[in-house]
């Protein structure tokens, strides 16, 4: 059976896993309903009331109910999951620890869980809580030990060439990005793309088969067309299937140049090198690129600037107080011609005559 790649397909997610081949797909990102159990409307203080989740799709009679329902899914996202496939789920805490449980039970190996931290959180209205400033990530494989898609690279990259923590400070979907129908939310959970972009380029490569069994707006299947993923979405509601088409057949894809780039890992120069290649001569003058600083080389491939002496990376930490920093470009030299160039550009000289051997 051919896979249906870049559809959506209505249905139940349990019923219409059913029908796709073993072993097929390459990544689950799951948004299950969370089984909020809101007892009453909440309004907020000018009386006005909140659109909070109250559709039929999040209310279970019981725990053991909501149980069953997530061993059902979660068995059948198991079924076509690869074996070097990975599973994403989402959740708060009114069900993140019940799917965590049941994940292990099915045998799926937990790898991480990542912590969504709202830059932007609805308050607590009725001031009986703690806000709930952040939502959970289960990230597991289906059989422990197997090999699976980790782009280290690619998130150290996001992170400003710092390895990424299992802590994301992300915003939730506002302004233009919130999907809207009539002049109301189209769906009330809609995730951000940021979000999704993350776990796309973490845990899949290009061509990669992408499954939502909750597709909801379709964030899933929007950022998978833009990183060149396939996509399937499963969704029951009609409605939901036409906002999620609709904003997907808007998205343009990246080029296969722009994707290829975010998953290469680029041979390691290190700064020393620059001096082996004569590039760089041991009391050279470099300029930094903020503030005017100015530092010199020491023949063992660190620089001096100051009372500060260490890494090209460790120095320009040491001027910015502590803050992420890549000294590749944010050092400057000058060329022959007095003009200035980052130090990336003479990183770039080295592979390219590495590449040419």
């Amino acid at each position: 059976m051919n896979l249906p790649l870049d559809q959506i397909l209505q249905g139940d997610c349990t019923e219409v896993l059913a029908s796709l081949p073993e072993n097929s797909v390459d990544l689950v990102f799951a948004d299950p309903p969370y089984n909020l159990q809101l007892q009453r409307d909440l309004y907020r203080p000018n009386l006005s009331k909140v659109d909070a989740v109250d559709d039929s799709w999040d209310k279970f009679g019981s725990f053991a109910e909501y149980d069953a329902f997530t061993r059902d899914w979660l068995s059948a996202c198991r079924r076509v999951l690869k074996e070097t496939g990975t599973i994403w789920v989402i959740g708060s805490y009114h069900n993140i620890y019940r799917v965590g449980a049941i994940l292990q039970d099915l045998g799926f190996w937990i790898l991480n869980d990542i912590v969504w931290i709202k830059s932007n959180p609805m308050p607590n209205f009725r001031g009986v809580r703690f806000t709930n400033a952040h939502e959970t990530l289960l990230w597991a494989q289906k059989k422990q030990g197997a090999k699976y898609t980790f782009n280290h690279h690619a998130m150290k990259a996001l992170n400003e060439d710092l390895q990424m923590r299992s802590d994301w400070n992300l915003a939730l979907s506002t302004g233009k990005e919130r999907i809207k129908s009539n002049g109301v939310k189209a769906h009330p959970t809609q995730k951000p793309e940021s979000l999704l972009y993350r776990v796309l380029l973490a845990s899949s490569n290009p061509g990669d088969v992408v499954l939502d069994p909750f597709f909801g707006s379709g964030t899933t299947g929007a950022v998978a067309k833009k990183l060149g993923r396939h996509f399937i979405g499963i969704e029951r509601d009609k409605k939901y299937i036409k906002v999620a088409q609709k904003r997907i057949d808007a998205v343009t894809p990246a080029d296969e140049a722009s994707l290829d780039v975010a998953t290469r890992k680029l041979e390691r120069i290190p700064f020393g090198a620059l001096l082996e290649n004569g590039l760089l001569i041991p009391g050279q003058k470099l300029y930094f690129a903020k503030g005017g600083r100015m530092a010199k080389v020491l023949a063992n491939g660190h620089i001096r600037c100051g009372e500060v002496t260490g890494s090209i990376h460790m120095v320009a930490r040491a001027l910015l107080d502590g803050a992420p920093a890549n000294g590749w470009d944010l050092w400057l030299y000058n060329d022959e011609n007095g003009e200035r160039h980052t130090l990336d550009t003479l990183r770039q000289c080295i592979r390219e005559k590495n590449v040419e051997h």
